[in-house]
């Protein structure tokens, strides 16, 4: 075609003209395309047709809205939200193509697509007063999509229950203690509260818990710990339901070192205390133990508590008014109800090793004020720490209640085992 010829209308000669070649070179021109849009020329439609855009451009079609519809619970903008219940995300007319739920630090929550694409569970527990933020994506049948996000808040429990634990982060304590929580609510989901606190060790042994009552739950190995064990207590209570409508609030590890080995003797027929450390006996002391009236518990015992003096008025163990002593040096106690290894001042010297006169309590030698550290009694206490056990022999009493302090060594380990919820 002789495009440099063209008749009065500027329409080309000397080939076949057509409107197709007209666009056709309009296309090849979008500028020229542009400029004709800002003119207001248009012509009228052909028969049958639709009229062109101003310029001659086609009017653009929308794509039609995705038909999935998706559904998140809780809902955007909830603020007491139910912790305790999961978040999910549902979807109408389409199937799900992800699912994100993230906390406040960006921590996402784990959970499950359905086998059919048309619902997501988390799987992760959610927190208490905490905001979390959900972005969902699908896509109707054909392949149309379609998204949805929601922030919501999760609702902080009015009623809650922590345990109050022994021994303290960071401690170094003798093999025989055990790890001692005591709940301030009762817990009837002792399994679940269970299940949510572990106790570990370095190197590793068995440990199991055992539930003495609805508020204490104790933790130790089948033997007495090695010298040197770490041990980590972890909590993860928080959001754990241990009754009902009542939650934890811990979350937090603890960690305690076992020091040297020390076990001591009391042999009450004998009036003798002997002390082994690390396997050899580093020390014996004549002592005095509990009366005919007043016997001392028999069996094994772990150091609770360690004062460097303190009162004892046998009114607080039910003994009346019968002694009320303020100044007792070096006194460790063995069990809750008020049994001590401890100083004793009052007493004759010759009695020690010799005779059985105390209310309960296993008393060496001391002088008062506690000041003189050659005696019998300051040279115990100087090297003693919690945790170490004072095993009592021949004191013609019954073995000391294993939950009257710390002293579930007294138990066998299959009756242990047995008390525990898991």
């Amino acid at each position: 075609m002789d495009v440099t010829a063209a008749d009065k209308q500027g329409r080309p000669l000397g080939g076949n003209w057509s409107r197709r070649g007209v666009l056709s070179g309009l296309l090849g021109a979008p500028v020229l395309l542009l400029a004709a849009c800002q003119g207001g020329g248009g012509g009228k439609p052909a028969s049958g047709g639709t009229a062109p855009a101003a310029g001659g451009e086609s009017p653009s079609v929308s794509p039609k809205a995705s038909v999935a519809v998706i559904t998140i619970t809780p809902a955007d903008g909830a603020t007491a939200a139910p912790f305790a219940e999961p978040v999910t995300v549902t979807v109408a007319d389409g199937t799900l193509t992800s699912v994100t739920v993230t906390d406040s630090t960006g921590k996402q929550i784990a959970g499950q697509l359905a086998a059919d694409g048309a619902s997501w569970t988390s799987t992760a527990a959610l927190a208490s007063g905490t905001q979390y933020t959900v972005a969902a994506a699908a896509e109707d049948k054909d392949k149309r999509p379609a998204d949805a996000n929601a922030s919501f808040s999760t609702a902080s429990p009015a009623n809650t229950f922590v345990g109050y634990f022994t021994p303290e982060d960071g401690s170094t304590v003798g093999v025989g203690m055990p790890v001692s929580i005591n709940f301030n609510k009762p817990i009837t989901d002792r399994a679940a509260v269970q299940q949510a606190i572990t106790v570990v060790a370095d190197p590793p042994v068995e440990i199991v818990g055992h539930w003495f009552d609805s508020t204490r739950l104790d933790f130790r190995p089948a033997q007495y710990w090695a010298k040197g064990t770490t041990v980590t207590l972890k909590l993860r209570l928080k959001d754990v339901a241990g009754a009902k409508g009542v939650y934890g609030t811990q979350s937090k590890n603890v960690t305690f070192t076992v020091g040297r080995s020390q076990v001591s003797v009391a042999d009450l027929k004998a009036d003798i205390l002997t002390v082994t450390t690390d396997g050899k006996v580093t020390a014996t002391y004549p002592v005095i133990g509990g009366s005919p009236d007043h016997r001392t518990w028999g069996g094994t015992m772990v150091i609770s508590e360690r004062y460097q003096q303190t009162r004892m008025n046998s009114a607080t163990v039910g003994l009346g008014s019968e002694y009320d002593i303020p100044d007792v040096p070096h006194a460790q106690r063995l069990t809750t109800s008020g049994t001590f290894i401890h100083g004793n001042y009052w007493s004759a010297a010759s009695q020690f090793g010799n005779s059985n006169t105390s209310h309960g309590c296993i008393a060496l030698q001391d002088v008062q004020g506690g000041n003189n550290p050659n005696t019998s009694a300051a040279r115990f206490f100087a090297s003693s720490m919690v945790g170490d056990v004072v095993e009592v022999v021949n004191s013609g009493d019954r073995t000391v209640n294993p939950s009257n302090g710390l002293n579930g060594w007294n138990m066998s380990w299959a009756d242990w085992k047995a008390g525990s919820a898991i």
